[in-house]
């Protein structure tokens, strides 16, 4: 299984077994985070595995949320940088899931007050629970509760077959709460991008909206590498200058011929 695979596949796991993860297939995790691509430049990031002592979170109820591991994302606060650290994110769980353990998003505002920071530039902002899964880790793409294409996208002209496949894999990014949040103008080469309008003080006030729409961006660019199609992800100003009723534009795919 690759990544773009486990776009189709993966699913959020609940109850994990405690078994134990060789500390060489710990460092090939962190490893792998290191040389993942930015979606952001010049935002510095780092991610830690820490092994569930009980010590990691506050003394609150977990029930249902702890795992034998967590990865967490510590970022730079810059324009985007939880944008960034979300397709990052999503890059990491779809990689657990190509080597066989089970994941799942936690809230960073759950960790105990001296994980948080790392030195003092970088915030916690993002936490993965991951581990041996108790059942199973993957699903039937039929089985994940995602709107339709129909639904998520305006097709001002036909587009081409892998434009479509590009989409698919967007539509089945995950959300906080399933919100689903994203919409799609699409043309023959080009997606343009776009929050529902009763989200976006959400999106602007509530960081994890941001999140979910980096990794969705990354479903779209995972997709384009296993097509071999060159996507550019710009915000042109001709469309950022206008208002729409409904939806406020976020940015664009532009399939580069």
């Amino acid at each position: 299984m690759n990544l773009y695979e486990a776009i189709f596949t993966r699913k959020t796991v609940k109850k994990f077994r405690a078994d134990e993860i060789p500390a060489e297939e710990l460092e090939k995790i962190h490893d792998h985070f290191r040389e993942l691509p930015e979606l952001v430049g010049n935002i510095r990031t780092e991610v830690r595995i820490l092994k569930d002592d009980g010590k990691v979170f506050r003394n609150i109820p977990l029930q249902g949320v702890r795992a034998p591991y967590y990865l967490i994302f510590y970022s730079e606060e810059k324009q985007r940088h939880q944008m960034n650290i979300g397709y990052m994110m999503e890059h990491m769980v779809l990689y657990l899931c190509t080597l066989g353990y089970g994941t799942r998003f936690l809230d960073s505002d759950m960790l105990r007050k001296e994980k948080r920071q790392l030195g003092s530039e970088k915030k916690a902002v993002g936490v993965v629970g991951f581990g041996v899964s108790r059942d199973s880790y993957l699903r039937k793409h039929g089985d994940a509760r995602r709107l339709a294409l129909e639904e998520l996208c305006v097709f001002k002209e036909i587009p081409r077959q892998w434009v479509r496949q590009l989409l698919e894999a967007a539509r089945l990014a995950p959300s906080v709460g399933n919100a689903q949040p994203w919409r799609f103008v699409v043309y023959d080469n080009r997606i343009h991008i776009f929050t529902k309008k009763h989200q976006v003080e959400r999106f602007a006030r509530y960081t994890k909206e941001e999140q979910n729409f980096g990794g969705m961006l990354a479903h779209i660019l995972i997709a384009a590498e296993e097509f071999w199609i060159d996507v550019d992800l710009i915000r042109l100003e001709n469309i950022s200058q206008k208002s729409f009723p409904n939806n406020q534009y976020v940015i664009s795919a532009v399939i580069r011929n």
